[in-house]
Parts: C-alpha cells; structure tokens; sequence
C-alpha cells in the first residue's frame, strides 16, 4: 500500500512549554500535534484527575431521568435495563445494573440477539416484558432510533427512559434539511441532542451510564465516590468503543486502567488470567485482548455472557465464564482469517479491484463479523470497503471508511437501493435487496470523487528521533500520555537512513519481522519488530534488489532503511531491553 509521510512541525518554543508543563520537549510536541495547545490543557490532559469529571445534572434529562428511576425503585416496581450486544452496550449494561441494585432496586437486564432480533428496541420484546410485569425500561448505547418501539410502549402504559450516545434520526427534505426527531419517551438522555448543554458530547454508552450513576445516586444519597467503583466498567467501554480519549473520555479511560491493576471484580481478574495479562493494564490490553472476547460472545453465542461474567460473585464461575470468553474469540478469529482471505481472492480475481469503493457480497460470511472483515480490507487497500452478507430476510452488511470518504454521506446518496442504513463517517450499517447489490455497487462508484491522492495512506510524524536519544527514561516519559487510542494516538516518530544489519522472520505463520538496526555513529544496536507486514516487506525488498532479494535478506549488510516506530519495553526471559515497534518502513 503507497503511503506518504509528512513530518509536523510548529513555531513553539518546546523546551519552554516543556519546562513551563514539566514534561520533555518531545512531550510538548507531541500534545500541540493532538490540538492540546495551552498550558493549562496540557496540565489537565497529563494529569486527568476525577475532580475533572462534569456534574451529571448538566445534561440534558439527567434530573428527570435519575427522579423517574429513583421514585421507581421506592415504589418497588420492576426496573429492566435494556442493553446491547457488543463490548459498550455490556458495560453499559453491568454500570446500571450494578447502580440500580446498589440503590436496592428491582432489576433485571436484557440483551437482543443479535441475529434474531438485531440491534435495539424489539417491540415483541416489550411487550412480552410488560407480560412480565415490567413497566419501567431503562435503554443504555440503543434507543435512540426507536421511535415506533417507544411509541408502541408508551401505548402499553410503559415508563421509558433511554440513555444513549449514537446519533439522532433525521428525516431529509427535499431540499436538503433534515429534520432531527427522537422517540416520544419519557425522557432522553444524549448529548448529542442540540439543545444538551453538557460540556463534552462524545461520551459512548458506558459513559452515559456511568454519569446516570453518578446522578442516580446523589439523588439516593448515596455518596458519589461509589459510583467511581464503576469507573473500571465504564473504561472498558469507552476504550472498546474506539471513542476519542479525550476530555472525560479520557479521564475515564485513563482511572479505570489505574483500578483495573488491581480490580476486585472476580469477572475481569478471571478473563485477564485466561489472557495471560499481568501488571499493569493499557488501551492494548482492553481494545486488542479483552474487548474482543467480550464482543465474541454477541457474535457467536449471546453478550448475556458477558454481562453475567462482570457481574459473577462465584471464583469457579467467573474462571468457567472467562474461558468460555476466550474459546469464543478464538473461533471469531478463525472465522476472520477465513472469511478475509476468500474476500482478498475475489477482489483481486475481478473488476472489483479497479474500484475506488469495494463492495463485496460474500453470502457465507458470518453477519456478525462483516465489520471486522471490512475493516481488515479497508486497512490492506486504504479503500472505502462494505462487506454484505447474506441475512435472515435480505443481504445486510458493514462499511468502513477512510477520512477522505464520509460513508454516511455517500451512502444518503445512495438512499434509493438501500432498504435501511445508518452510522458515521467512518462506520456504518446497511440492509439491500440482492438484486440491488449491483446497481448500489456502480452507483457509489460513479458518484465517488476521491484521486489518487486521496488514496494514499497519510502517515503524520510527530518528531524524527535519533536512536541514540531513546532510552528507558523517554520510554517512561511518553508512559504520561497514555491511554493511547482514537483522538490521541501512539506516539508517531521516524528515522531516516537506518543501517539494518540483520533481518529475521519470525512467528508460527511467518508473519513477524524482525530488524536489528545499528545505532548511528555506535557500535550498539536496537531491535525493532513489525507484525503483519512481511509480504509487504517481501515485495519491496524485490522492488528494491530485484533478483537478488534473497541474499539481501540473509544478508543485509547495512542496507538504508526509512522507519516509522514507537518505542517500547521488550521483557524476554526475565531481560529486560529497548525495543522498536516499526509500524512502517521504506527500503532506501
């Protein structure tokens, strides 16, 4: 994939604001690159205290929201909170639960399956729970698009509370308005919605469940440093939901890795066990390791799963859970591999790979994960990509995107050969008619404008770095900036003209590269390794020697390399050293 790096560059003095922040000068630089630019924003983004958080009460609907389920609970009646499937619509799920029985509630959970009832309010399933005796819903990360299933509730005589963080529904007008519109509940409560006042609009579903805590038990004077129990939930949530990790986002993220160290949920202790995680807990750990098994579970099998392993108070349950957990992840990576190597073949067995958005009908793959198969080819091509699969009543799919390609806008243009869509610029989610998929496919191509510019991967630096420079105190200094994920991602630095003097391929499928690189002007070296990319390496290693690749990569002898990296802590057999991790390179 052609990439082009740009180095950011920026007229302040560094080693002044370092001074003024008290961190390095390479600190400083990279906080102006995420737009953190005074000092009193890099003094809060390096320090993300609790005292940071908002008052809950500034938003919208939190007052009556917390006062409906508050005189709920003193009137003894059934409360059930109404999930979702994937890792924030479980976290969202377990911090109201957890809330409401804290306040001596009555309350039960649910969460839709995926396949048979598909994501958000079912209104089968509501009335089924005011059969049961239910008449007070509390929706976490869904219900904000359920107008005809709160409609029909509310004709049952149900109390309907939904908290959730996903966009409003709008209908558009001919010329192009769009008129905003949210169910008729009781009460909503969204940031998003244009008359919320609430400082920061980008919390995910168990953000807003964790506020409602907060709120909820101010109003049942319980004191509000319980609800920070809550917080190691709510960072799961909002880490797995790849939301920005900033403002609170990041407050939340950043006290929940703190207290998941040593959390005491017997739940998380098992599934860390199972994952082999020791010591401290980063963004890695919950975005690549835990949040995975949990969204395997609404995958394959039902997030009830997940829900009941947060929740458990038994050792030998939680342990019995968590490898359930793990197995199911390991049969969702298989089905994957599987399905992104039949959708590699077809796209470059065909016209398709002539085009600038992919659109791919694959009707064996499983529905549940045509996301992550989208995604895995939108990061090998750098193309807009949506996977369809065949569904229960029509083809469903998942798109995601590039930033130079609002999905959801296109797919408005597209409105007419869709049956239903909805999501972001980045994601989205789609139903069409088989016979549809064709036209849908050309359409979008015709209307897309994207050049060949567009196309090329941008990779922004944030600072060329000498190797000589890195040792375990910078290691231990960028440490600050973490957590790392959308909105603040991992440190990008560079170096120019590296001396590679030995090349090793590694892993049980070949896929690990490892580089020893010589350290300027030294005669010390440093170890960098790459995941994933050896074919790429491969292919331009031969670009670059042509025949003679082969012998190159016995013996490199020195051969220039253009690195793109993170440094990190490498622990082997109890040693302890420096070690590259190389995200992109250029053989010189």
């Amino acid at each position: 994939m052609r990439s082009k790096w740009m180095l950011r560059t920026t007229n302040a003095n560094l080693r002044e604001v370092g001074k003024k922040v008290g961190v390095n000068p390479l600190i400083a630089k990279i906080m102006i690159n995420r737009q953190i630019n005074t000092i009193d924003e890099m003094k809060k983004f390096i320090n993300p205290s609790l005292d940071n958080l908002y008052d809950p009460f500034l938003m919208k609907g939190m007052d009556e929201g917390t006062e409906i389920i508050k005189n709920a609970i003193l009137q003894n009646e059934k409360i059930m909170i109404y999930g979702d499937y994937d890792a924030d619509g479980v976290t969202s799920t377990v911090i109201l639960y957890k809330a409401l029985t804290t306040c001596d509630a009555e309350a039960s959970y649910y969460i839709p399956d995926r396949e048979n009832e598909g994501y958000g309010l079912s209104t089968s399933r509501l009335e089924k729970m005011y059969d049961e005796g239910y008449r007070t819903i509390i929706t976490c990360d869904n219900g904000i698009s359920a107008v005809e299933q709160v409609k029909r509730a509310k004709e049952l005589g149900m109390t309907i509370v939904i908290t959730d963080h996903h966009e409003l529904p709008f209908e558009e007008q001919e010329n192009g308005e769009r008129i905003y519109k949210t169910p008729n509940a009781d009460v909503v409560i969204n940031p998003k919605q244009e008359d919320c006042e609430y400082p920061f609009k980008q919390l995910c579903g168990a953000g807003i469940a964790f506020k409602f805590a907060e709120g909820l038990y101010r109003k049942m004077n319980i004191s509000e440093k319980k609800a920070y129990e809550l917080i190691e939930i709510a960072g799961i949530g909002t880490i797995c939901d790849v939301v920005d990790l900033v403002d609170e986002n990041r407050v939340i993220a950043k006290n929940a890795l703190n207290r998941l160290k040593d959390t005491d949920n017997l739940g998380i202790c098992a599934l860390k066990d199972a994952l082999n995680i020791k010591g401290e807990v980063s963004s890695y750990h919950i975005g690549f390791l835990i949040g995975p098994c949990i969204n395997a579970t609404g995958r394959l099998e039902t997030a009830f799963l997940s829900v009941d392993l947060f929740l458990a108070e038994d050792e030998n349950k939680a342990k019995e859970l968590a490898s359930t957990l793990v197995d199911l992840n390991k049969k969702r990576q298989e089905l994957t591999n599987e399905a992104v190597e039949e959708v590699i073949e077809m796209i470059e067995s065909s016209n398709l790979i002539n085009d600038k958005v992919l659109v791919v009908y694959n009707e064996k793959i499983h529905e549940s994960i045509a996301g992550i198969v989208a995604g895995r080819i939108k990061e090998r091509y750098n193309l807009p990509t949506i996977v369809l699969t065949k569904g229960k009543e029509m083809p469903k799919g998942s798109a995601r995107s590039i930033p130079e390609f609002n999905m959801f806008e296109e797919l408005i243009k597209c409105k007419e050969y869709l049956e239903k869509f909805g999501g972001h610029p980045m994601a989205a989610g789609l139903s069409i008619k088989e016979e549809n998929i064709d036209k849908f496919r050309k359409y979008i191509n015709d209307c897309c404008t994207l050049t060949e510019d567009d196309l090329i991967y941008k990779i922004r630096i944030d600072e060329r770095l000498e190797f000589k420079n890195i040792d375990f105190k910078l290691i231990d200094e960028i440490k600050v900036l973490e957590p790392f994920g959308k909105g603040n991602a991992s440190p990008v630095l560079a170096e120019k003209n590296v001396a590679v003097e030995k090349i090793s391929i590694l892993g049980e499928n070949k896929n690990t590269l490892k580089l020893r690189c010589r350290i300027n002007g030294t005669n010390r070296y440093i170890d960098g390794i790459c995941f994933n990319k050896v074919d790429e390496f491969i292919e331009e290693m031969k670009e670059a020697y042509g025949e003679s690749y082969e012998y190159m990569l016995e013996n490199p002898c020195g051969m220039k390399m253009d690195l793109i990296f993170t440094p990190s802590i490498n622990e082997y057999n109890g040693n302890v050293s420096i070690q590259l991790k190389i995200n992109s390179f250029k053989i010189k």
